[in-house]
C-alpha cells in the first residue's frame, strides 16, 4: 500500500504538491525502507536456505510471515523483531493521524496548468540556428527531393534525441522555409498526454484554416476525424510535423489518418524515445535522423552571441571559464542559452567572480533562477514519463560523479543488489531484466551511448551533466542519495539517514572527516569515488544493512598497509563486493558468511586465489572473479 501511495505521489513534480504531502510522503518513504529492512534482516537471521532468497517484496512479506513461527525459539530475535513492528506501526498510525489532521490531497496541485517551455521554441528567431543551419539545409534537400531520384509516394523523417538538442526548432526552420511549396501544411504538437481528438483537431486546422475555423467547436469523435482529415488530404501534396510524440500508440492513432498519396507528401517526426522514431517508419526510403550535440565552435558561436551579441567579444579575462562553462554545456543548445543567461543581468555582463560562481554550480545543478526552472522542467518532462521502477534505477546514476564512464553489466548488478529489479516469476532471469531496463533509459534519450561492442551492444554508458544535475536535485528532494564532495554534503536534510552514500573528490584537506556510526546504519551503498587514506574510511561494523559496498575506485595506496576488509563477514545483507583496482591482495576467509552475495569484482587486483567456499554459488558473477 506505502508502495501504491509513493508511486502516486512520484508521478507528480515536488513543486506541485503542497508542502505537508512532500513532509508526509518523506515520512512515509523513510517507513517503508525501515520496514523493508526489517523484514530482510528477519529473514536473513532465521532462513537456513540462503540460496532461495526472495526478491519480490509482496514474496518477501509472505516468507516473512511464514519463518515467524521459529521465532518462538529464539526469545532474543523474537524480542528484535517485535520491537521493530511495534516501532513501524506507532509511525504508521502517526503518518495516518497527520494525513487526516491536514487533509492532504496525494493528486491535488497548488498551481494552476503552467505553459509548456517547448511552445516558446516555436517562436524562436530563425537566427538562432547556430550549427543547425546545415542540418536544416540536408533535411531540406531530402525532403524536397531536387535530384528527383525519390519515389513518389509519402516520406517521412524522424528527428529523436535528448531534450534540449534543438529538435523543435530544427524542425519548425525546415517546416517555415518549404511550407508554401505544398498544398498544404500543419506543424501539430502532441506532448506528454496527448488528447487524440485535439490532435486531429488541430491538425485539421492547420491543414485550411478557413474551412476548420470552427473544428475546436464541434463534437465530432476520433473516427470522424480521422476520416475527415484522410479526405482532405487524399488529392493533395501535404507537409505535416507532428512534434513531441512520447508513444507509439500515439503514432499509430496519427499515422491512420493519413492518406498515403502519392503526390511526393512529406512527413515530419520528433521524439525523444528511439523506439518511437522507429515506429514512425513505414517504408525504405524513411528516415531517422539522430540529433547530435553542437561542435565546439558551434557552442562557442551560439554562447558569444546570447552573452556578448557578437562572435568575438569575449574579454579575455573570462576566456578560460566560458571554456569551462561550455564543456559543461556538452554541446547542448538549451544548456548553453539557459547557462548564458545567467551570465548577464540587465543587459549587464557579470563580474568574473559570478562566473565562476556559475560554472562551479553547474556540477551538482543550478537551481535558482526562472530561466534554469525552464530547462530544468524541460528535461523533468522525460522523468516523470518513466515507469516508477526506471525512475529509481535512472535516480541511482547519480551516485557516479560527473563524466563517469559506467559500464552496463557493472551497472545492472548494482541495481540487482539494491533490489530495483524485481520480477515475479521464477523462470525470468533478473539480468535480463536489467537489460532491458538500460536499454529503456538509452531508447528515451536519458543515457548515452559511450563505448559499443563489435556486436552492436552498448558496452559503457554516460549521463549528460544537464540530466545529471536533475536527477541530483531530485535525488536531494527524496534522501534517495547523499554525495560527499570536497568537503561539502549534497544531502537534503542530515537529520534524516542516509541510504545510500558516495564520495566523490575527496581531497586531503578534508579527510579528516569522521563519519558518525549512527548516521551510516541504515546506509544500503557505500561507494567511494575518489582516492583517499585508508585509515579514513568508516569501520565496516559501521553498517547494518549494506547491500553495496564499492571500494574499487578509492586508487591504489601502496604505502599504506591496504584496504582494510576486516568485520566484511558481518555484513550478511551485502550483495555486491566492488574491489577492481583497489591494493588488495587476498580476501578474508569470513566473506564465506555472505549469505546473499551475488557479485565480488576483483578485477585488476593482486589476488592469486579464492579460498573461501562461496555458498551463493549458483547466482554468483563469476565473470567479475577475473584472477
Amino acid at each position: 500500500m506505502m508502495h501504491a501511495v509513493l508511486r502516486e505521489v512520484g508521478k507528480v513534480p515536488p513543486d506541485q504538491l503542497q508542502e505537508p504531502v512532500r513532509i508526509w510522503a518523506g515520512k512515509v518513504r523513510d517507513l517503508s525502507c525501515d520496514m523493508e529492512d526489517a523484514v530482510d534482516d528477519f529473514l536473513v537471521r532465521v532462513d537456513e536456505g540462503p540460496c532461495s532468497k526472495p526478491t519480490n517484496m509482496r514474496n518477501r512479506v509472505k516468507k516473512f510471515l511464514k519463518k515467524t513461527t521459529k521465532l518462538f525459539g529464539n526469545g532474543k530475535a523474537l524480542h528484535q523483531i517485535s520491537s521493530a513492528i511495534k516501532e513501524a506501526q506507532d509511525l504508521a498510525t502517526e503518518l495516518v493521524g497527520l494525513r487526516k489532521k491536514y487533509e492532504l490531497d496525494m493528486f491535488s496541485s497548488t498551481k494552476g496548468a503552467t505553459i509548456d517551455p517547448r511552445v516558446l521554441a516555436l517562436q524562436k528567431d530563425v537566427g538562432e540556428l547556430v550549427g543547425l543551419d546545415r542540418t536544416r539545409d540536408e533535411l531540406i534537400k531530402t525532403l524536397i527531393c531536387e535530384d528527383g531520384s525519390s519515389k513518389e509516394h509519402l516520406k517521412t523523417i524522424s528527428i529523436v534525441g535528448v531534450g534540449g538538442l534543438g529538435k523543435t526548432t530544427l524542425t519548425k526552420a525546415v517546416f517555415e522555409k518549404i511550407k508554401a511549396q505544398f498544398d498544404c501544411a500543419a506543424f501539430v504538437p502532441v506532448g506528454q498526454n496527448p488528447d487524440i481528438r485535439k490532435i486531429f483537431k488541430d491538425l485539421l486546422y492547420g491543414l485550411d484554416k478557413k474551412k476548420f475555423k470552427d473544428i475546436h467547436n464541434t463534437t465530432r469523435d476520433e473516427k470522424i476525424l480521422m476520416e475527415e482529415i484522410s479526405e482532405f488530404l487524399v488529392d493533395k501534396r501535404y507537409l505535416i510535423v507532428i512534434d513531441d510524440i512520447w508513444e507509439e500508440e500515439t503514432w499509430r492513432f496519427i499515422n491512420c489518418a493519413l492518406w498515403k498519396n502519392k503526390l511526393h507528401s512529406r512527413v515530419i517526426t520528433t521524439t525523444r524515445n528511439v523506439s518511437v522514431s522507429e515506429a514512425c517508419l513505414s517504408s525504405s526510403d524513411d528516415m531517422i535522423h539522430k540529433m547530435k550535440p553542437l561542435s565546439d565552435e558551434d557552442s562557442r558561436i551560439l554562447f558569444h552571441r546570447r552573452v556578448f551579441q557578437s562572435e568575438e567579444k569575449c574579454p579575455k579575462d573570462l576566456q578560460a571559464v566560458s571554456r569551462e562553462i561550455l564543456k559543461k554545456c556538452g554541446g547542448v543548445p538549451l544548456a548553453i542559452i539557459t547557462i548564458s543567461s545567467l551570465l548577464v543581468s540587465n543587459q549587464r555582463i557579470k563580474q568574473k567572480e559570478e562566473w565562476m560562481h556559475v560554472h562551479s554550480s553547474m556540477g551538482r545543478g543550478v537551481t535558482e533562477g526562472g530561466i534554469v526552472k525552464d530547462m530544468k522542467r524541460i528535461l523533468s518532462l522525460s522523468y516523470y514519463d518513466l515507469p516508477s521502477h526506471l525512475k529509481t534505477c535512472l535516480l541511482y546514476l547519480c551516485i557516479f560523479p560527473e563524466d563517469f564512464e559506467i559500464e552496463r553489466d557493472w551497472l545492472i548488478w548494482r541495481w540487482l543488489a539494491e533490489g530495483f529489479i524485481q520480477c515475479d516469476k521464477e523462470e525470468t532471469r533478473l539480468f535480463e531484466i536489467g537489460e532491458s531496463y538500460f536499454n529503456e533509459l538509452i531508447n528515451r534519450s536519458l543515457i548515452q551511448p559511450a563505448e559499443i561492442n563489435y556486436e552492436g551492444t552498448v558496452v559503457t554508458c554516460r549521463i549528460h551533466d544537464m540530466v545529471l544535475d536533475l536527477i541530483c536535485s531530485l535525488s536531494s528532494e527524496e534522501n534517495f542519495i547523499s554525495i560527499l564532495d570536497n568537503d561539502n554534503w549534497h544531502a537534503p536534510n542530515m537529520q534524516r539517514k542516509s541510504r545510500r552514500l558516495s564520495l566523490h573528490n575527496i581531497k586531503a584537506k578534508v579527510q579528516n572527516h569522521q563519519f558518525d556510526s549512527t548516521s551510516l546504519s541504515k546506509v544500503r551503498t557505500f561507494a567511494v569515488f575518489s582516492p583517499v587514506t585508508c585509515d579514513w574510511l568508516p569501520s565496516l561494523s559501521s553498517f547494518q544493512f549494506l547491500r553495496v559496498l564499492d571500494l574499487g575506485n578509492c586508487g591504489s595506496h601502496k604505502s599504506s598497509s591496504g584496504i582494510s576488509l576486516k568485520y566484511v563477514g558481518n555484513l550478511i545483507h551485502l550483495r555486491y563486493l566492488g574491489l577492481r583496482n583497489a591494493d588488495v591482495d587476498e580476501l578474508p576467509r569470513d566473506i564465506g558468511k555472505l549469505q546473499l552475495l551475488q557479485t565480488l569484482d576483483i578485477r585488476d587486483t593482486i589476488i592469486k586465489r579464492i579460498t573461501f567456499k562461496c555458498c551463493t554459488a549458483q547466482k554468483f558473477d563469476m565473470s567479475m572473479c577475473q584472477l
